[in-house]
């Protein structure tokens, strides 16, 4: 559960600060933090909170994420985070930024935050098989 931790801190504050630089450099046409406006509570908050819970949000993601991809270790990672990446990414903007359903809307779709999503993905993906492949390796040298 250690391990799961730490790479779930690792990959929030790694993409809190990838979202604010996509933010930053206009590579995403949406804010992260936008959604707050539909929310009564978080309205008159400053901006440095708005990110710091933003943070737990995705660290809560990561951390289900990394517990839920444990147990799919037999499936490559490489394929799992391509996928659930690229399903993630284009729902997400096709909902944040209201786009129809029509092909001309994938060009706007921002690559760049395809790229990090699913290299993000990769990263708690690829740990949680990792160490669950040692695991179960480790209880088999036990057992023997």
């Amino acid at each position: 559960m250690k391990i799961a931790a730490i790479t779930a801190i690792v990959s929030a504050l790694f993409m809190g600060f990838a979202l604010k630089g996509l933010n930053f450099f206009h590579l995403i046409k949406w804010n992260p933090v936008g959604f707050y406006k539909k929310t009564v509570l978080f309205n008159e908050s400053s901006g440095l909170f708005k990110w710091f819970f933003l943070i737990i949000i995705l660290f809560c993601i990561a951390m289900i994420m990394y517990l839920v991809m444990q147990y799919a270790y037999f499936v490559p990672a490489a394929v799992t985070s391509f996928l659930i990446g690229f399903v993630l990414t284009i729902t997400l903007e096709w909902y944040v930024l209201d786009l129809p359903l029509q092909v001309s809307s994938f060009k706007k779709l921002s690559i760049p935050f395809m790229v990090t999503v699913i290299c993000l993905l990769r990263f708690i993906i690829q740990t949680a098989v990792y160490h669950k492949q040692e695991q179960l390796a480790h209880r088999e040298i036990v057992d023997v």
